[in-house]
């Protein structure tokens, strides 16, 4: 296959990794160093400098101090009878619930819910940068309270309880896991009314595992769900009024050379509200070449003259089918998953959650940005440029100009590279797979690709660099 067609940028990316693992040997940068130590949850002084998402401030819902130690005492003697009756059921809870960061199951469940209901990427992207977001800023707000009164752990102020597993390493007062329960049901259960009392049940299900496992008093989870929720409460506040529910009023362009269909996927979505972005074509890439230009006669003969294979084509199909429009989304929070637990974020709230956050909102704006791009050009498809040629499969229902998966792979991509850095060249170097893989299918042009790239990579620099200023100097 010829790739007299690829543009500087491919190269450019492709080295980004190379670049940043020879700056790791060299010592340029520290092998040894975390990623983003100052948000260690070791680290108590400066939570206030904390940059958030949609509260003003850290302390803005900064709870009342815990109860005394008389009515603490009292809590001791609950525990105490609940670790007296736990039995494999509760020891299975436990296990479950405290596996990865408080943040790890919501995650895993609110793509379980989506998978389920089959929600497009766009929507999806959507969902889960509002969970996230109120995730992360429930955290905040939750380490805020816990420095403020630096509540010792039940098995701390009486060594005499007895704990199902290790005390985290901070304070009990909110609860971390309550914080994040209350905030991911409250988001879930908005998104998805029908399932709402399911996901207010295992809330109740994840704090009760912090009482069984005698790690927190029930002072602490019934104060970490009611923050959890305030904060829901304005995630759920910027999601109503987000554009995500805006009627398009516009038609589908009858010029030559445009895309042509009926039912355009998410015409709106170009408009929604970004979280990171100025504006939703902040990073609008030029228009595509001409139909009528010799640059699209050849990169349409490219796309004419690959021979498929077997592995060509079950690449193609995985990231159409396995990893495509209902699933990109899926697969690279399960990246994230990967990367968070293989570094030993499950005993960092606050990273973890941040994790999530900034991978969802980089895919969340690209969207939008992409979304923007598509509809501004209206770009046709390879088989509308040539009606004889047969894609390997149903080509999606949306402009060519830029590749979606591309945008909605890059910026997470991007993301994730910078917070670990050690596997940024495997990153990159699946997101060039999945950019040959459109072009294996027949489904989109060179220049698609390449547009989508650098569209989600620009996205992604912007979440970088919002990222670095997470503490207000």
């Amino acid at each position: 296959m010829s790739h007299k067609l690829r543009s500087g940028f491919r190269v450019r990316y492709w080295r980004f990794g190379i670049v940043l693992a020879a700056a790791l040997i060299l010592g340029i940068i520290p092998v040894a160093a975390s990623p983003l130590p100052e948000l260690s949850v070791q680290v108590e002084s400066d939570v206030a400098t904390l940059r958030t998402w949609v509260l003003e401030s850290p302390d803005q819902f900064r709870l009342d101090a815990p109860p005394d130690d008389a009515a603490t005492a009292a809590e001791i003697a609950q525990l105490a009878e609940m670790s007296a009756a736990r039995d494999d059921a509760a020891l299975l809870q436990i296990t479950y619930w405290n596996t990865g960061a408080p943040v790890f199951r919501w995650n895993q469940i609110a793509l379980d819910a989506m998978l389920k209901r089959a929600v497009p990427a766009p929507a999806a992207y959507r969902h889960l940068a509002l969970l996230h977001a109120a995730i992360y800023d429930a955290t905040v707000a939750a380490w805020d309270s816990k420095y403020a009164y630096n509540r010792p752990r039940p098995s701390v102020f009486d060594p005499s309880l007895q704990t199902a597993i290790t005390n985290p390493s901070s304070p009990s007062y909110p609860s971390e896991y309550a914080v994040t329960a209350g905030a991911a049901s409250a988001v879930l259960g908005w998104l998805f009314p029908d399932s709402a009392s399911s996901f207010a049940d295992k809330a109740q299900e994840a704090v009760n595992s912090r009482l069984l496992a005698g790690v927190e008093y029930p002072s602490d989870v019934e104060a970490g769900l009611a923050l959890g929720r305030q904060v829901a409460e304005l995630v759920i506040a910027r999601g109503e009024t987000d554009g995500f529910n805006a009627k398009w009023t516009g038609s589908v362009p009858t010029e030559p050379g445009h895309w042509t269909g009926e039912n355009p996927a998410f015409p709106a979505a170009g408009t929604w509200q970004t979280w990171v972005l100025q504006s939703p074509d902040q990073f609008r890439p030029a228009p595509p070449p001409a139909y009528d230009s010799e640059q699209l006669v050849a990169e349409m003969d490219e796309v004419r003259a690959f021979e498929r294979t077997p592995v060509t084509n079950a690449t193609a199909l995985f990231w159409e089918y396995g990893a495509g429009g209902r699933h990109v989304h899926w697969f690279w929070n399960d990246m994230a998953n990967q990367l968070i637990l293989g570094a030993g974020w499950a005993n960092d709230p606050l990273l973890a959650a941040r994790a999530y956050a900034l991978t969802n909102i980089a895919g969340y704006d690209s969207v939008v940005a992409c979304w923007d791009t598509k509809y501004a050009y209206w770009a046709m498809r390879p088989f509308q440029f040539d009606p004889e040629f047969k894609p390997l499969f149903t080509t999606p229902g949306h402009p060519s100009y830029p590749s979606a998966h591309s945008c909605l792979s890059m910026a997470p991509a991007r993301v994730l590279a910078y917070l670990f850095p050690a596997d940024s060249q495997r990153l990159m170097a699946i997101v060039d797979e999945i950019g040959e893989a459109r072009i294996w299918g027949g489904i989109h042009f060179r220049s698609d690709i390449d547009a989508g790239q650098e569209l989600g990579w620009n996205v992604g620099a912007a979440v970088i660099a919002r990222a670095t200023e997470d503490r207000v100097q």
